[in-house]
């Protein structure tokens, strides 16, 4: 029985799986494109902050550059 002065919550629904990093939805992204951004994300996190925001903002350019072109891995 609900309690009249606290509502139930309401349940979250379901949240859709996330899908990789690499460009629009349903433009092929290989697995090997996948691990390259992993791989430049953790060393980016591994510099002292100024390397770092250069590293991420050569990541970023990067893939605004795919966006752009239609999110495929030769851009």
């Amino acid at each position: 029985m609900p309690n009249e002065d606290r509502p139930t919550p309401q349940q979250p629904a379901a949240v859709p799986a996330r899908p990789k990093p690499g460009g629009a939805p349903g433009a092929p992204v290989s697995e090997q494109d996948h691990e390259d951004f992993a791989a430049r994300t953790a060393a980016a996190e591994d510099l002292d902050v100024a390397d770092r925001a250069d590293a991420f903002a050569a990541l970023h350019d990067e893939l605004r550059t795919r966006l752009e072109s239609g999110g495929t891995a030769g851009a």
